[in-house]
C-alpha cells in the first residue's frame, strides 16, 4: 500500500510535469503527469489523487473542463489551476468549481511545496466544505474587487456617453456668448480709451 501523497499534474507542457515531480518526489509525495485532459481522467479511473494541478490552457480539454470533470467525480480531491493566462473570467470561472487555488507561472520550488501543502491541509482544516469546496476567501475578495473594478469602467463610460451630447450643446450654446462677451468687451474698452484720450 502507497502511503506517500498522490499528486497529478496535467499540462501540455512536459516541463511543468517535470518541475513539480523533480520537487515534490524529493519531499516525498508520488508524482504523476499527464500532457492532456483526456490522459489524466483515465488517470483518475484507476488511482485516488490527493492533489490535482492542472493547466488552465491546453488543446482539446481544458484545465476548466477537467476540473469540472474532477469534482464531479471525485469533489473532495483538492484541485489546483496552474496558469499564464490569469483572466478574470478564468478564475471567476474556476472559483465557482471550488477549486482550491491558483498558480501563475514561471513556477519555483518553493511556489510547487507551498501551493501543494496549501490544498493538502485545506480539507483537513475545513471538513464541513467537503461536499461543496469554496475557492480560499482571498481569491474571491480577487474575483469581486475586479468585477467591482469593470462595474465602475462601466458606469463611468456610460455617464460620459450620455453626458456627451449635453457637454457639446453647453459648448455650442456658451461659444457664441462668450465671443459676444469679448467682443462687447473690447469694444467698451476701446471706447472708453478713444474717450478718455479725447
Amino acid at each position: 500500500m502507497n502511503t506517500k501523497p498522490q499528486v497529478l499534474v496535467i499540462d501540455d507542457d512536459a516541463v511543468v510535469g517535470r518541475s513539480f515531480d523533480r520537487v515534490l518526489s524529493q519531499k516525498g509525495y508520488d508524482v504523476s503527469t499527464a500532457l492532456s485532459g483526456e490522459e489524466a481522467m483515465k488517470d483518475i479511473e484507476t488511482t485516488d489523487y490527493d492533489v490535482v494541478f492542472t493547466d488552465i490552457k491546453m488543446p482539446g480539454m481544458d484545465g476548466i473542463e477537467v476540473t469540472e470533470r474532477i469534482k464531479a467525480r471525485c469533489p473532495w480531491t483538492p484541485v489546483v489551476v496552474i496558469t499564464g493566462y490569469g483572466t478574470e473570467e478564468n478564475e471567476a470561472r474556476a472559483s465557482v468549481l471550488g477549486v482550491s487555488g491558483f498558480v501563475r507561472k514561471p513556477l519555483t520550488p518553493e511556489i510547487i511545496e507551498n501551493i501543494t501543502l496549501k490544498a493538502l491541509q485545506q480539507p483537513l482544516a475545513e471538513p464541513q466544505a467537503a461536499n461543496e469546496p469554496e475557492a480560499p476567501a482571498e481569491t474571491v475578495a480577487e474575483v469581486k474587487a475586479g468585477a467591482l473594478k469593470t462595474a465602475g469602467r462601466i458606469a463611468k463610460n456610460i455617464g460620459l456617453f450620455i453626458a456627451a451630447p449635453f457637454i457639446a450643446l453647453a459648448y455650442v450654446i456658451a461659444l457664441p456668448a462668450v465671443g459676444f462677451y469679448m467682443f462687447a468687451k473690447l469694444g467698451i474698452e476701446a471706447y472708453q480709451k478713444k474717450k478718455s484720450s479725447s
